[in-house]
């Protein structure tokens, strides 16, 4: 796309660990291009250099360094805009922007829970985006919501999906092992997480169970119909810099064999009739023959952090299969997934 016809973008939140990751990825891109940055009443009003305290890897893009931050208000200069503002703000800030036209694809977990407004990962659910049609019905926006999942469950859903369509899934249990920058920056204190594991994080457990019942749901008649099978989830946070480390044991309606289960995750690349994507890798799920792996050091930046690493595939004495993921939290699971669903609102005509 030639960049004088590139798509206006926003970013809500852009001086937080997220927006900045939302900076990082889309100079450059060869359909978006940055033409505001909002954040709090704080930050409106300054340069980004002045008001973003930087702490990505590189340089802050030079492009952008002096670009005036906006307040949060629905009069910038996009067609599109993407959200990465805390719940609390995001749940009043994000409808505005909605009911003045905007297309918002939010990182929040503001709306992800509200019957029309889709959750989406595109290569597993496209097809929700018909929720979109009821979701302007339903409150007569000019604009729309999208939502991405918690960073956490992106891990999770991505290789549940190839199984649960061809053997069903019956039951899930999952552990997971959630790096620090899944906290915000600047994280957890040192002597909190330094040489420990914490057994807790906040709603965490809830919006797992949540999010892959309404991933791994199907449209009927237009309406989502969450996915019904037993998930229990436990979250810990480790010390580790990006990087969720997620334990599976899936429980399958009906047992194939481990190979046709090795055979589904390394086939799949997406369910039918996702449009062409600048930002989908060609193989969402990679599968690791290491017994030691995947590991988020090695495995987290698997195609510019959008692919999932699966590993230790094998028996489980209790349900069916046990296996390992590594997913990039602050990528696939935050600012580049919902990249990834704008660009599919492009192709499939939404911005139009």
């Amino acid at each position: 796309m030639e960049n004088n016809k590139k798509i206006n973008v926003a970013i809500l939140g852009a001086t937080g660990m997220v927006g900045q990751r939302f900076v990082q990825q889309l100079i450059g891109h060869p359909w978006f291009r940055i033409s505001a940055l909002a954040s709090s009443e704080r930050s409106a009003g300054r340069a980004y250099r002045e008001a973003c305290n930087w702490v990505l890897e590189g340089e802050m893009p030079a492009e952008i360094a002096d670009m005036e931050v906006l307040p949060l208000k629905p009069d910038l200069d996009a067609r599109l805009v993407f959200s990465a503002l805390p719940a609390s703000v995001a749940r009043e800030a994000e409808p505005h922007f909605a009911r003045a036209g905007y297309v918002v694809c939010s990182n929040a977990s503001a709306f992800r829970y509200e019957e029309d407004v889709p959750v989406i990962i595109p290569e597993i659910n496209h097809d929700h985006t018909i929720l979109l049609d009821v979701q302007k019905k339903n409150r007569g926006w000019k604009g729309l919501i999208v939502t991405s999942p918690n960073c956490t469950t992106t891990g999770i859903a991505i290789p549940l999906k190839p199984l649960d369509d061809a053997f069903g899934i019956d039951k899930l249990f999952a552990v997971s092992m959630q790096a620090v920058s899944g906290a915000g920056y600047p994280g957890i204190p040192y002597l909190d997480i330094e040489d420990n594991v914490i057994p807790f994080i906040g709603g965490e457990e809830h919006k797992i169970e949540t999010e892959t019942h309404l991933l791994l749901g199907r449209m009927r008649n237009g309406e989502r119909v969450p996915a019904s099978f037993a998930v229990s989830a436990q979250a810990n946070r480790v010390s580790v810099r990006e990087g969720h480390t997620i334990n599976l044991s899936v429980g399958l309606k009906k047992d194939p064999g481990l190979d046709a289960v090795l055979d589904e995750l390394r086939n799949f690349r997406s369910i039918a009739g996702l449009p062409e994507l600048a930002s989908a890798p060609q193989q969402v799920i990679i599968v690791r023959d290491e017994e030691n792996r995947p590991q988020p050091r090695r495995d987290r930046a698997a195609n510019a952090g959008m692919s999932v690493s699966v590993g230790r595939v094998r028996p489980c004495p209790i349900l069916d299969y046990r296996m390992v993921t590594v997913s990039h939290n602050t990528l696939r699971g935050a600012a580049s997934g919902s990249i990834l669903n704008a660009e599919l609102l492009v192709a499939k005509g939404n911005l139009d």
